[in-house]
């Protein structure tokens, strides 16, 4: 039976009105801006979250590119969730803002700062600039091909900066990198203290230029390798060492081997040079090892040391490297179990590191609480001391989490001038540990940069 001419101009409407809906054009994307409303600097990892429980996060630049087609042209309202960060409440005590997305808009929102630190941006990881690029933004932004970082090592080696991480998430399977991933920048390599972030780091990647492990001091037993207390030290030779203690890692967290590592210069690896310390040779209990991050200090009798802690010091050494080779003259130190705060409390330090600081004319610890709130490892503090032995006093909050884990933050000395008021310290951001209920999509498992202005009015009183 032949088709009807009605049946034909349907069957024709119909594909029609297919081709229309194919070939039209893609939604231009609206561009929401979350700043802080003290200084107008983008504010990084802030969350819009529609009525739908649709959720945006803003990238380094502070920008959401949202381009949901059921809102475009709608009044929409969308809560803002931040830490440390907040919108101003309404009436019913909803925090957020309403206004009509167009494609190609442009819309600015103020949140008001509720920490002392100031969130810089993110330093590792995958799309740091997502959300600006799919407007146009930040084109020349390189991709690094890792998405996630744990533990962030540094210390300056013949001129660069060198940057190490632990495990390491990769885009290709949910296994990735196990024996620290690493990479070098120029000693001083951002242009600018404020947002937005921009940190190029220079992997070390393999002959298909894929980030690589640069610690796989035992190819042949199992499990992650851990690399801590990262220092370059001069040799008796005259040529520094880059050097770091390692830690073979077994199911759950726990260590079955430690031992001292040296970085080959010429294959741009690290070796073993000595093992410390074996559970089945060696029974349970791990010595006194050089872990943590390093300072240099010299005491009221002009010798000059090496200390290692994570974040007060446990271990002193002479700053060479034969020394750090020698455990006959490794000195352990005794650090103060708790840290008197600002408010006439007492706190207990879970991990960290310390430094001089110029300005103060201190030395400064930054450090996660333990057992802290409202985050079990995300509550972060700033104290002060005269001596790197302490006593250490006078601690201020100056990061808090709503259940997000925040740990092993490190100070950063050399990426600000001497005598800067700024303080950097970055950290391990991540559901480990915590409560959350999901993790933060590129944000999670990454390295966040926050800045420390040591001038405030709120740290007038740190170390007192």
């Amino acid at each position: 039976m032949k088709p009807s001419l009605f049946s034909r101009a349907g069957l024709g409407l119909a594909i029609l009105f297919s081709l229309s809906l194919h070939s039209s054009p893609a939604l231009e994307p609206c561009r929401i801006e979350i700043v802080d409303s003290e200084n107008g600097w983008p504010v990084p990892l802030v969350e819009l979250r529609t009525n739908h429980h649709v959720s945006f996060y803003t990238d380094n630049a502070g920008v959401v590119a949202f381009d949901l087609p059921e809102l475009m042209g709608v009044e929409t309202w969308f809560t803002v969730a931040a830490d440390g960060y907040e919108h101003k409440a309404d009436g019913f005590g909803s925090r957020g803002f309403r206004f009509v997305p167009e494609p190609g808009g442009k819309h600015v929102v103020k949140v008001d700062r509720t920490m002392i630190a100031k969130r810089l941006g993110r330093l590792t990881g995958a799309g740091i600039f997502a959300e600006s690029r799919k407007l146009g933004e930040h084109l020349d932004w390189q991709e690094s091909g890792i998405l996630g970082s744990d533990s962030i090592q540094s210390a300056v080696h013949r001129g660069r900066l060198f940057w190490a991480w632990g495990d390491t998430i990769v885009p290709k399977y949910p296994l990735g990198l196990f024996h620290m991933s690493s990479a070098t920048t120029a000693p001083s390599p951002l242009s600018s203290l404020e947002p937005p972030l921009k940190l190029a780091l220079d992997y070390f990647r393999d002959e298909e230029g894929k980030v690589r492990n640069v610690a796989n001091v035992a190819p042949k037993d199992p499990g992650p390798t851990w690399v801590g207390g990262y220092v370059s030290l001069p040799a008796a030779n005259g040529e520094p060492r880059l050097v770091g203690h390692y830690a073979k890692i077994e199911p759950p967290l726990s260590s079955y081997r430690t031992g001292l590592c040296v970085w080959n210069e010429a294959t741009e690896n690290f070796e073993s040079v000595k093992v410390l310390w074996e559970r089945e040779k060696d029974g349970d209990r791990e010595p006194l090892t050089p872990v943590g991050h390093p300072a240099f200090w010299t005491d009221e009798a002009g010798r000059e040391w090496l200390l290692f802690g994570n974040p007060l010091p446990t271990i002193k050494m002479p700053p060479t490297y034969e020394a750090w080779l020698d455990p006959a003259r490794w000195e352990p130190l005794t650090p103060q179990k708790k840290i008197a705060s600002a408010d006439g409390g007492e706190i207990e330090p879970h991990s960290g590191s310390i430094a001089w600081n110029a300005y103060r004319e201190k030395w400064v610890t930054v450090f996660v609480e333990s057992f802290g709130e409202p985050s079990a490892l995300g509550e972060v503090w700033y104290a002060e001391a005269d001596s790197p032995l302490g006593p250490w006093g006078g601690a201020v909050k100056v990061l808090s989490h709503r259940s997000y884990t925040f740990y092993n933050p490190r100070i950063h000395p050399t990426l600000t001038p001497a005598e800067s008021p700024v303080l950097l310290f970055e950290g391990t951001y991540s559901t480990m540990f915590s409560e959350a209920k999901k993790p933060t999509p590129r944000h999670d498992y990454n390295q966040i940069l926050y800045r420390l202005d040591l001038h405030e009015a709120a740290l007038a009183g740190a170390g007192e």
